[in-house]
């Protein structure tokens, strides 16, 4: 455990299991699986290949009320094709080019926020506080400890990924140098309360789309569903990870690279609240999904997908298919399904929430150009789909 030689109140820990019981009774946070210490270490532990600490925010009494979780991520720009596009495939690009930011070094990138997840993930703050003055104390309380204990220099310091209705506190940030931009919005479902079966919410699809919806399902008939547990995952872990990665290899931009072998231990720990099934044909796994089960919440995590297979069987369709009946028959309000392929998702029903993420470079010159650069970002325009039948308004 560190202090900040700045923030009397601010303490910082390597480890979840460096966090005193004292400040989780303080915090009262665990409700949100996202901040609870069997989450937040699983993550850690089977992710070695990032850095992580956790920084602490403390009331003048000692009680603690707000929890940050940070890593520091290696980004190598060279991966990148010069196809790709993406938040940080423009800077490093146009970074490069003005020679502000490391050609053959990796990109380091501290981010205040959960890297393999959309939303607001990363910054918890209890109940009645002055969250600008709290977020203000963090992020000042995390450049000084960045600055204090690494001998490398941080390139790019990232807060992810604050809601519509967030932003006239979150905006705090760019008062202390940051600069905010739009990002690929997450897809959300709200359910339908009067969804009591899937075929409730097929009734409630346009004709269009529920003719295209049984026709994945009939697509996908052969498909053999399977709940994987802690106890049977690691017969399929080789195959997950092989998936995984050829749906990881076609995205523009990755922030952190998921290890599979996370899922065991979620399995485990979160026992029924994290969701996985795996897709086979006969022998051969050709798909999988994961999500989790957060209060109200299913939020879809990682896929896997055999794309070879994929149209001929309807795998990731049916995979839509699949959250969304989870959800219905668990009686869950929302289904976040994240990033990426926003058009087939918004033909489920899903609309888009749109996020803010805040950059800043630590160097005031360097931070200019990076307004710059942030200026030509926008997020990939999509087809917004509008598959519910319109509903008349009582009289």
């Amino acid at each position: 455990m560190h202090r900040s030689r700045q923030f009397k109140n601010v303490s910082f820990y390597k480890s979840i299991s460096e966090i005193p019981k004292e400040v989780w009774v303080d915090l009262n946070c665990t409700k949100n699986l996202y901040f609870h210490p069997d989450y937040l270490q699983s993550i850690e532990e089977n992710n070695v290949h990032l850095a992580f600490f956790y920084t602490v925010l403390k009331d003048d009494t000692g009680k603690a009320i707000s929890l940050a979780t940070v890593q520091i991520i290696d980004f190598y720009m060279d991966s990148l094709n010069n196809n790709e596009e993406g938040i940080i495939h423009t800077i490093a690009c146009l970074g490069r080019k003005f020679k502000i930011l490391p050609a053959e070094k990796p990109l380091k990138i501290l981010n205040c926020g959960n890297p393999f997840v959309s939303g607001e993930h990363g910054i918890f703050i209890t109940p009645n506080q002055n969250k600008k003055k709290v977020l203000r104390s963090l992020a000042k309380a995390i450049l000084s400890y960045s600055e204090d204990h690494y001998t490398f220099p941080i390139d790019i310091f990232i807060m992810k990924d604050f809601v519509e209705d967030s932003l006239p506190i979150s905006n705090e940030l760019i008062s202390l140098g940051y600069y905010s931009f739009n990002v690929e919005p997450n897809m959300k479902l709200d359910l339908k309360p009067e969804w009591t079966s899937f075929d409730d919410y097929l009734a409630a699809l346009k004709t269009k789309f529920r003719v295209k919806a049984k026709k994945a399902l009939k697509l996908s008939k052969e498909l053999q569903v399977k709940d994987i547990s802690a106890e049977n995952s690691d017969v399929s872990l080789k195959s997950m990870t092989d998936l995984y990665q050829k749906v990881a290899s076609k995205a523009s931009f990755n922030l952190g690279e998921f290890r599979v072998k996370t899922y065991r231990d979620l399995t485990k720990k979160l026992q029924g609240n994290y969701v996985l099934k795996s897709y086979s044909l006969g022998e051969k796994t050709v798909g999988f999904l994961s999500g989790m089960v957060n209060q109200n919440s299913l939020d879809a995590h990682f896929v896997g997908i055999d794309y070879e297979l994929n149209k001929a069987y309807g795998i990731y369709q049916r995979m839509l298919y699949d959250y969304i009946d989870f959800a219905i028959q668990n009686r869950l309000d929302t289904i976040n399904f994240g990033r990426t392929a926003s058009e087939i998702k918004s033909s489920v029903g899903a609309t888009p929430e749109h996020l803010t993420i805040y950059v800043r470079h630590k160097k005031s010159i360097t931070n200019k150009f990076l307004k710059l650069f942030l200026s030509r970002i926008q997020p990939t325009a999509f087809h917004q789909k509008f598959p519910f039948k319109q509903v008349a308004p009582s009289l």
